[in-house]
């Protein structure tokens, strides 16, 4: 099993933490999501995992409530899907999160 992490710095109060294992090159698991610090503390935005043994987006507000999307697609399909959205929507996600909405 192959193992990759890193946490990408966005901007001053926003980041992207990326996680991901693989076995003979495919995705066995991973969680990618969209920090944003406020009140000093950093707090989920936007995750892409598979901790429920299928692959999903769960979408948070301010006060931690989250809605949960089913993606339908395999493993390694949602892993490029999250990178690529979180780094093309962050600035969007960060600013309807921040006024108490969800993403």
């Amino acid at each position: 099993m192959t193992e990759k992490q890193y946490l990408i710095l966005l901007d001053i109060d926003a980041r992207k933490r990326h996680w991901h294992s693989t076995e003979a090159r495919k995705v066995t698991k991973f969680v990618v999501q969209l920090e944003v610090r406020t009140g000093g503390t950093w707090k989920e935005v936007i995750r892409y995992d598979c901790a429920h043994d299928y692959a999903h987006k769960d979408c948070y507000d301010i006060n931690g409530q989250c809605r949960k999307i089913n993606l339908y697609i395999d493993y390694g399909a949602a892993l490029t899907l999250a990178d690529d959205d979180i780094n093309e929507n962050w600035e969007i996600y960060k600013e309807k999160f921040l006024k108490g909405e969800f993403p």
